[in-house]
């Protein structure tokens, strides 16, 4: 019997992490970690609904709700089936709308719900298939998988003859890949201990907390001050040694020189890369800190709003990690354009978390492009925050400094219930009795 969307709810979700300083960096002083999160009802078996949510920090989450709740609407009525047979046709439905589009096009608010309703039926597509999203989108084959993704744009670079190869060359190979990932799980790195609003006592104590638990490479928050900065990484490396990875992150805070000046003095510190070290639509500024900062990587994609600024970033050898976002971009469709381009250009994609969901969502992500699409670990690690992971029915499942693929159908994003019901803003309770200038 086909299931058909007979309703869509948005809900603006807001968690009070600015009290504790968690999330705080160079640009974003104090942030609420938030969600403008949407459920897909259905007439299918009770409680058979499609889960999605994009990540913002606060303030603005109602627009996002606002607009997914819009967009959505174009949903009530069809069935899963209908939209299943052609994930690519249904992409274009959401995004090419032809009034809606005129208030991005693919960028901004508008895209950002998007990909909260993207991702809601592909959460739905994966539980009415009884998988987790990996492995749904592992078991297509590349025909199946070229049909998903959007093209427009980027055929310059990539071209679907191009992708089917890429897939083709995965695929005999495919379930030795699973294997070693239902076994170890997939490699990853902490940024829990780097926040720039955490004391120095703190992040000793959490750094040596996450190498008790087996973790090898570290995220540190830079770009407030310089001085800070470099009596900061002294002290992560006096905690981890020079054995493990370090990594360093500006948040976009810098200018192109400064950016360049900064890196010669922590480079010292051998950081295996600096991610956005300047704005995230500057693709030639990125290029020409590349190459002043090499041997040092340059890492960026969380703030790149759609797949033809990864085109730009790739053909500019801009960026050397491609750091991913499952909720910037617009959900899954455009996340398998972006993973097909790195595998071309030979980028190893190292996925933004850490947010609301984030986590949770590019496990997926990673797991299908090592089994699917990349074939390689080299270079790979997924970002790890151990922030909010308990408001969700399926959390990520951390082993040792690794992802352990999930198992329970869907895309891993059903939040609880009562975390909904608390957290909604502005009359959850734990926002009751709250100023504005709290909020």
């Amino acid at each position: 019997m086909a299931i058909k969307i007979i309703g869509i709810e948005a809900l603006d979700i807001r968690f009070p992490t600015s009290r504790s300083l968690d999330g705080s960096d160079a640009m974003n002083a104090d942030p609420d970690y938030s969600a403008a999160y949407v459920i897909l009802r259905t007439d299918g078996p009770a409680g058979l609904e499609g889960h999605g949510l994009t990540f913002t920090i606060g303030r603005g989450n109602e627009l996002c709700r606002a607009a997914a709740e819009s967009l959505g609407s174009k949903l009530v009525g069809r069935t899963l089936e209908s939209l299943a047979e052609d994930m690519g046709a249904f992409w274009e439905l959401l995004t090419g709308d032809s009034q809606f589009r005129w208030l991005g096009p693919e960028k901004g608010v508008v895209h950002l719900a998007a990909a909260a309703v993207v991702n809601a039926v592909w959460d739905l597509y994966a539980k009415a298939e009884g998988k987790p999203l990996w492995k749904l989108l592992a078991d297509m084959t590349p025909e199946q998988i070229v049909a998903c993704v959007p093209f427009r744009y980027i055929t310059d670079a990539l071209t679907p003859a191009e992708a089917l190869e890429i897939l083709r060359r995965q695929e005999a190979t495919k379930d030795e890949r699973e294997a070693l990932m239902r076994e170890q799980g997939y490699p990853a790195y902490t940024t829990s201990a780097g926040w720039l609003g955490y004391s120095d006592e703190k992040i000793r104590r959490l750094l040596r907390q996450a190498i008790g638990e087996g973790w090898t490479h570290f995220k540190m928050k830079v770009g407030r001050s310089l001085e800070g900065d470099v009596r900061r990484a002294a002290l992560i490396r006096e905690e981890i040694g020079w054995e493990r990875g370090l990594m360093l992150d500006a948040n976009q805070v810098w200018d192109v020189g400064q950016a360049i000046e900064w890196m010669e003095e922590l480079s010292k510190f051998k950081p295996l890369w600096i991610e956005e070290p300047t704005s995230p639509d500057d693709v030639l500024g990125h290029e020409r800190i590349a190459r002043a900062v090499t041997p040092v990587g340059v890492a960026t994609g969380e703030h790149c709003q759609n797949r033809v600024m990864f085109k730009q970033f790739l053909q500019a050898g801009a960026l050397s990690f491609c750091q991913i976002d499952a909720c910037r971009l617009g959900g899954v469709n455009e996340v398998l354009a972006v993973l097909l381009l790195a595998a071309k250009f030979g980028v190893p994609v190292c996925p933004h978390a850490g947010g609301v969901g984030l986590c949770e969502y590019v496990q997926h992500l990673s797991i299908f492009d090592y089994v699917a699409v990349s074939g390689s670990l080299a270079g790979r690690r997924i970002e790890f925050v151990d922030h909010l992971h308990e408001h969700f029915v399926d959390p990520v499942v951390i082993r040792g400094g690794h992802y352990m693929p999930p198992d329970a159908p869907g895309y891993s994003i059903t939040m609880k219930p009562e975390s909904l019901r608390r957290y909604e803003y502005p009359n959850g309770e734990a926002w009751r009795g709250t100023t504005k200038q709290e909020r």
